[in-house]
């Protein structure tokens, strides 16, 4: 795999149009300016991969559009160190924009074709995840608790059990909604019962399924 000139210039151009909408997070803008994001699509074309577009993948799932990633991850305040959970690896782009920040990423897919496709393809390219095939509704209790939890996907609601699986003071980002589109909302954890919510605007995503299927 080849990272050009071309490539370069077309993230630093991509950048700039991420930033002209809003995104702050120097940290999070450079993470986007290194990682190319065309390793991560079946097909190379330069025209799709430096769009601020989403674009299919496999299992009917989507690489999101960067300004998409960067507004979660910035939502996320992210600081070196922190134990992340993705729920929903698909690509595995975002895993990698987190890990580039510094964190430490444990991501759950439901998709086995994705699954295994990131289990091998991630290494290869200097990242590693933690990566498990399951269900994301159900977490990973054996691991927790979590600093930070990511929703790559519309959930109808905030998984109680995600929640539970965060530190006190901990943040999960999630698009929420059952329509065509989703509020995005940040849940901080005050405490063992409590929980503060604030919601950042509508975006679009596919759909978060419940349980282990496409085996």
């Amino acid at each position: 795999m080849i990272d050009s000139y071309k490539h370069k210039g077309l993230r630093k151009k991509l950048v700039e149009g991420i930033r002209d909408k809003g995104i702050q997070d120097e940290n999070v803008l450079k993470a986007i300016e290194k990682l190319p994001r065309h390793f991560f699509m079946d097909s190379s074309f330069l025209e799709f991969a430096y769009q601020d577009k989403p674009f299919p993948i496999a299992s009917g799932q989507t690489i999101s559009q960067p300004y998409t990633v960067a507004f979660q991850t910035e939502l996320l305040k992210i600081k070196k160190g922190d134990k992340v959970l993705e729920i929903g690896t698909g690509s595995g782009y975002q895993a990698c924009i987190l890990i580039e920040l510094g964190a430490k990423v444990f991501s759950i897919e439901r998709q086995k074709k994705l699954y295994q496709k990131s289990k091998i393809f991630l290494p290869s390219i200097g990242y590693n995840p933690k990566l498990f095939y399951g269900d994301g509704y159900k977490g990973l209790p054996a691991f927790a608790p979590f600093d930070k939890i990511l929703i790559t996907a519309a959930a109808p609601f905030a998984p109680k059990n995600l929640i539970e699986q965060l530190k006190i003071g901990g943040i999960l980002v999630a698009p929420v909604g059952n329509s065509d589109f989703q509020v995005m909302k940040s849940i901080v954890k005050t405490s063992e019962n409590t929980t503060e919510e604030y919601e950042h605007g509508t975006f679009r995503f596919v759909p978060l399924l419940k349980d282990k299927a496409d085996d």
